[in-house]
């Protein structure tokens, strides 16, 4: 047989040699150690931090839908007749209690109260009273009436007394004697006739000033007021157009506190307690958390939807909250429970499921669970997947943990 010798077999066999020892190096260290691949296996290992699972007690919280409402709502209206003079107010202003907010023309009402003023003071002067003293007159004799026609009536009495005297005496004829009773018995009905006038005058007197008081009122109220503090809902007047008594001029509404109503299952009757705190979510803000308090409770149950009506008081100071916007609520009840809790960041969440992490020695076991309800704190109810005494694993920050993964529990 017949070889062929290459003349490059010297080149092949140094670089075969070169080659087998740098793999011999890289594999090998100057003790024989496997540093790299000890480098690999520490860079598996993820922090954590050990949570063991306790039982606790555990305030049950009442989660439900519902809407906000003002806490005073009112369409307010005219209490007189007449033209609009000036509209003070419109949609979205905030008004104050007894801010002006629509001027009705007075023309008309101050004339009516200028003759009502005129009439009481003619019945006082009738009377006798004078313009500083009240409405009380404690004897008909002292009304200018009365003591006319009692002086008069003294008067012809007199005079009759003399004529009598003086027929008895046959100084007069009898003739003068029938005049002078005559004149006595006319006086006599005139003194009456003035003393009825005087207490018709005076019954009517409370007539009078009432009907005065009256028109003083029409005429303030001209100047149509907000009846409380709130925001205009809505503007129903213009200037120049004419109204009648109970014409709507403006509607009004209060936002601070908000009204919350909420419908809660029957089946939580025992839960929920007047002053129960109310956590409020809007979607407007989800960011934010509104806080407010369980002010009343309706006695009835809804027989259709087995529920009972709830509301509460929202603050609304910022007036970031408006009437009619779609809450969700959380409210602390009075149910107190026995209950597995873990900080909500121990647990993961996926495609709608929960895991946790058991601490398995110097591993960990991923654990399908089942949870309910939160609590203010972060915590979260464990109702299935979990035991009383387990071991959790909550990752440090920017650190994911998975089934069998290696960990160093941190001190």
């Amino acid at each position: 047989m017949q070889f062929y010798r290459s003349r490059n077999a010297p080149r092949c066999l140094l670089l075969v040699l070169t080659a087998a020892s740098l793999t011999l190096s890289a594999c090998t260290g100057g003790d024989g150690a496997a540093k790299p691949a000890d480098t690999r296996k520490a860079a598996k290992e993820v922090q954590v931090t050990a949570i063991t699972v306790q039982a606790k007690d555990f305030r049950r919280n009442v989660e439900a839908v519902g809407s906000l409402f003002p806490q005073e709502e009112v369409t307010v209206s005219s209490e007189v007749d007449g033209k609009v003079d000036q509209v003070f107010v419109d949609v979205g202003d905030r008004v104050e209690t007894g801010q002006p907010i629509v001027g009705v023309s007075t023309i008309e009402l101050k004339l009516a109260l200028d003759q009502q003023r005129a009439l009481y003071r003619q019945a006082r002067t009738r009377l006798g009273l004078p313009e500083d003293s009240d409405d009380d007159i404690s004897k008909i004799t002292d009304a200018a009436e009365v003591k006319k026609a009692a002086a008069d009536l003294k008067q012809t009495d007199d005079t009759y007394k003399r004529s009598a005297t003086l027929l008895q005496k046959q100084l007069v004829p009898e003739q003068d004697v029938e005049q002078a009773e005559g004149r006595l018995n006319s006086a006599r009905a005139a003194y009456e006739l003035a003393v009825q006038s005087v207490q018709n005058l005076r019954a009517q007197l409370p007539q009078y000033r009432a009907a005065m008081e009256l028109a003083e009122k029409k005429l303030r109220d001209a100047v149509i007021r907000a009846p409380f503090k709130g925001e205009v809902k809505e503007r129903l007047v213009a200037p120049g157009q004419y109204l009648k008594v109970q014409t709507p001029v403006m509607g009004i509404v209060s936002i601070d506190p908000l009204r919350v109503r909420l419908k809660i299952p029957e089946r939580m009757t025992e839960w929920v307690h007047v002053g129960d705190s109310v956590n409020v979510s809007v979607e407007a803000y989800p960011e934010k958390k509104f806080s407010g308090k369980v002010s009343r409770i309706n006695p009835s149950v809804d027989q259709q939807s087995r529920t009972f009506e709830v509301e509460g008081l929202l603050k609304n100071s910022e007036a970031l909250l408006k009437p009619g916007f779609f809450i969700k609520a959380e409210l602390g009840s009075g149910k107190l429970d026995q209950a597995l809790l873990v900080p909500e960041g121990s647990l993961s969440y996926s495609f709608g499921v929960y895991k946790a992490f058991i601490i398995q020695g110097n591993a960990v076991k991923e654990m399908e669970v089942k949870v309910g309800d939160r609590t203010t704190d972060g915590m979260i109810e464990v109702i299935s997947g979990l035991k009383a005494g387990d071991v959790i694993a909550l990752a440090a920050k920017g650190q994911t943990l998975i089934d069998g993964a290696t960990i160093r529990v941190a001190d």
